[in-house]
């Protein structure tokens, strides 16, 4: 039911990602009169070349392993028609091109299907490149060589354009051997050697997916360890998973340039060694695409980066400007965009507003086990910045986890030293991602280890760790 407001509010969406999706749905439900301004396809790069792609690479990956580690779980293969039917180790083949075609196939899809909820909740959807016209309208380069425009007027408008990967001038993608993350569904074969040059998240997660898939990998890291940011127990698990697995990660190594040498790549070191592949994935961060928007002539306020700056409900600078997604100074996922594409129809129309809170945002990283936190870190903790204590428990004393063949990971907790009540935690498991929203109820909740440890969990359950783990927390009180 649509809610009746004194009259029809114009908003204006830039943008057809997390961010800009949600909030131009949460509008039309509002009643408002909804235009998106999209140039590639509803769902933006979210859907069409990052998370949708992605993931479902690493679920092809996660199943190539799933097949390799049965033999540990007992199950046997055996060659068809071989005599003495001996049980043989299976060589899993991977076609990264069919591989690659259904996952563009399923990227596609997901796109249609945001389109069509929009176009069904009454959105006037506009493809092209938009651009601000000041602060109340916004003009829409509608055909090829942008001979065509079509100005569209608004009371609000959500920017919500997303981010692009950075480029550095000596290592230019040239999408056939030197790649970024948006141009790797363009291979057919499954890379002989990648090199992935950051680990970070989006170079960490790749790396791993790829050397499930088969590839050699040589990961270079310029920090002393992978996944820089992350909890350092968590990233220490990942390092060591990498290198068992025969991942070659190079620490305190920078890469000065990546060129490309016929049929293979040379990434050379700021030390001068050299580092020889058939393909080089750049993951080096992303940049906001806010260049030519208009947005400073239009009074919008934007960080020496390039980010759009946002106050908790998403607004701008100027009152009837707000932005969402990784375009914004807040924290780059697709579940915060969503939120602040929300957030910032409900402020702009009126309606109950509830501002997301950074320590309430879950997030994940899809290696192999994945790493899911929420809440303060055990880095802020220790440097006293909130008074905590921590419990961590590893998954080797988990019933389900030894029934399942799961060899590393861990679920830590994070209680304030005071009341016992759950402010953080990190979970290193196979689908940490399920796992951790118990915890990230928990901490939106306020409750205390000794409120949290009376749920029942299943026996036998990955779950069961959690409340395990508050448990043993129960003496905070």
């Amino acid at each position: 039911m649509a809610y009746e407001f004194e009259r029809t509010q114009r908003i204006a969406v830039l943008g057809g990602g997390p961010g800009g999706y949600e909030a131009a749905a949460a509008a039309a439900q509002l009643g408002a009169e909804v235009t998106l301004i999209e140039r590639a396809g509803v769902g933006g790069s979210a859907v069409l070349t990052d998370v949708v792609p992605s993931k479902s690479l690493i679920a092809t990956a996660e199943a190539s392993n799933a097949v390799k580690e049965a033999a540990d779980l007992g199950v046997q293969f055996f060659a068809k028609g071989s005599a003495g039917e001996k049980a043989v180790k299976p060589e899993v083949a991977i076609n990264l091109a069919a591989v690659n075609k259904r996952l563009l196939g399923l990227a596609a899809q997901q796109s249609e299907d945001l389109r069509s909820n929009l176009l069904e909740a009454g959105v006037r959807i506009v493809h092209g490149e938009g651009r601000l016209d000041g602060p109340n309208a916004v003009i829409v380069s509608t055909a090829k060589g942008g001979t065509d425009f079509d100005r569209i007027e608004a009371d609000t408008l959500v920017i919500s354009v997303g981010a692009s990967p950075r480029v550095l001038p000596t290592a230019v993608p040239d999408g056939e051997r030197i790649l970024t993350w948006t141009q790797l569904y363009q291979l057919e074969r499954v890379p002989e050697h990648l090199i992935v040059v950051g680990s970070g998240v989006t170079g960490a997660e790749f790396a791993s997916a790829y050397r499930a898939l088969g590839a050699k990998v040589t990961l270079i890291s310029s920090r002393d360890q992978v996944l820089p940011g992350e909890d350092a127990d968590a990233a220490s698990v990942i390092e060591k998973v990498f290198k068992r697995n025969g991942m070659k990660v190079m620490n305190k190594s920078r890469a000065e340039s990546v060129v490309r040498d016929g049929d293979s790549v040379v990434a050379t070191l700021t030390d001068g060694r050299e580092v020889r592949g058939s393909h080089c994935l750049m993951a080096v961060g992303s940049v906001p695409n806010t260049a030519d928007l208009g947005l400073e002539a239009a009074g919008v306020q934007l960080a020496e980066s390039g980010h759009i700056r946002v106050n908790r409900v998403a607004r701008t600078s100027m009152p009837n400007i707000y932005a969402a997604g990784d375009c914004t100074t807040f924290v780059p996922l697709a579940s915060v965009a969503s939120m602040q594409g929300r957030t910032a129809v409900f402020h702009a129309m009126g309606d109950i507003v509830n501002p997301p809170e950074d320590r309430n945002i879950t997030s994940n990283i899809f290696t192999q086990p994945e790493i899911a936190t929420v809440g303060w870190t055990e880095k802020e903790i220790d440097e006293g910045v909130v008074p905590g204590v921590v419990y961590k428990l590893p998954l080797s004393s988990n019933p389900r986890a030894k029934m399942i063949g799961i060899r590393d990971g861990f679920v830590k907790l994070f209680a304030s030293s005071g009341s016992g009540g759950i402010i953080g935690g990190v979970i290193v498991a196979p689908k940490a991602s399920e796992l951790i929203f118990p915890l990230a109820l928990a901490i939106e909740h306020r409750l205390t280890v000794d409120q949290f440890a009376e749920a029942f969990p299943v026996y036998p359950s990955l779950t069961g760790s959690l409340t395990d783990a508050a448990r043993a927390m129960h003496i905070v009180r």
